[in-house]
């Protein structure tokens, strides 16, 4: 039988009701939801910019190189960037504000 990681006697709701979970939870939804509209808008531009603005994308760049291309290209690019950005700010400040939660967790009682 697997050991549990979970310690017991944790008031997971008292938890889920303190501020700082709400403030960190809040946050970091805020965070992630402006990531992804980013990433949605940034790929859904390439097939409409292949349906709608084929003569900027025929646009030579170097040699056979395009714009559309490069446009295409890029999309991995700002893949990685946005994978980047977000592993440099989960370990700055959301796991400490994690981690810190944990630590008080045997604190934290239900107010009523």
């Amino acid at each position: 039988m697997q050991k549990s990681n979970i310690p017991l006697g944790i008031h997971w709701e008292a938890v889920e009701a303190d501020p700082r979970f709400q403030a960190l939870h809040r946050e970091k939804n805020k965070f992630l939801w402006r990531m992804m509209l980013f990433t949605l808008i940034f790929y859904f531009l390439l097939p409409i910019s292949t349906a709608y603005f084929q003569d900027i994308l025929k646009v030579k760049t170097w040699g056979v190189i395009n714009v559309g291309l490069l446009f295409a290209l890029s999309q991995f690019i700002v893949a990685w960037a946005i994978a980047v950005i977000y592993a440099k700010r989960a370990n700055a400040e959301f796991d400490a504000r994690s981690k810190a939660l944990v630590k008080d967790a045997h604190n934290i009682r239900t107010v009523i």
